[in-house]
């Protein structure tokens, strides 16, 4: 039976930053003998105390319950390393700044990779500068089958995320902040994006870059 927490990566997490089993009891409150047991596959961490530990570890929680550590992944605060991942079942959307681990009515989501919307004509996003707002707009299936789950705005300090629905028009209103990235996601098509227009002096309508 699979459990959240495995053994040997708290013993592995543990030797490789050179601590004592006491020395990560003392850390997150609790007994070496308790570690002991985590260890040794006699009983698991109440999950709250998964991120305390993960702080002891010097590890991410999502590194903690998969054991896939990786250096330096991804955590300074740039949003432009943003990842999306959408539930295949209810649609759900969680924005991460960068590759973690998540699940959604019981499936394990994957990191959404983005196509260049520019290349593909259906997916095509028209841009419009509208005083100091991006309007997104674009002539594209609103049924219940198939259609824009999301438009997004990604700069290297903010993310905004407008959740569409079928029936609704296709058309996403964000306050301009900087350059990076519009993103639209299709639920039968994946994830495109395409760079922010370049800001001319006057307003109206600008190209699609």
């Amino acid at each position: 039976m699979s459990t959240y927490l495995t053994a040997d990566t708290i013993r592995t997490l543990r030797e490789a930053r050179g601590l004592t089993q006491r020395d990560v009891a003392e850390r997150i409150g609790v007994t070496d003998k308790a570690v002991s047991k985590w260890e040794s596959g006699r009983g698991l961490p109440d999950i709250s105390l998964v991120d305390p530990l993960a702080g002891a570890l010097g590890v991410s929680i999502a590194e903690l319950l998969t054991g896939d550590v990786r250096a330096n992944a991804n955590r300074a605060g740039n949003m432009l390393r943003s990842r999306f991942y959408v539930c295949p079942l209810c649609g759900n959307v969680i924005h991460a700044l960068g590759e973690g681990s998540f699940s959604c009515c019981g499936v394990t989501l994957l990191p959404q990779e983005a196509e260049d919307a520019a290349e593909d004509p259906g997916h095509a996003v028209h841009v419009e500068r509208i005083e100091n707002d991006w309007y997104l707009t674009l002539d594209h299936p609103m049924t219940k089958d198939h259609f824009i789950s999301f438009a997004a705005y990604v700069t290297s300090e903010r993310a905004t995320l407008v959740k569409l629905y079928p029936e609704q028009a296709m058309e996403a209103r964000f306050p301009m902040r900087g350059s990076g990235y519009l993103y639209i996601y299709c639920n039968r098509h994946g994830l495109f994006r395409l760079r922010t227009p370049r800001v001319e002096r006057r307003g109206g309508e600008l190209p699609v870059l």
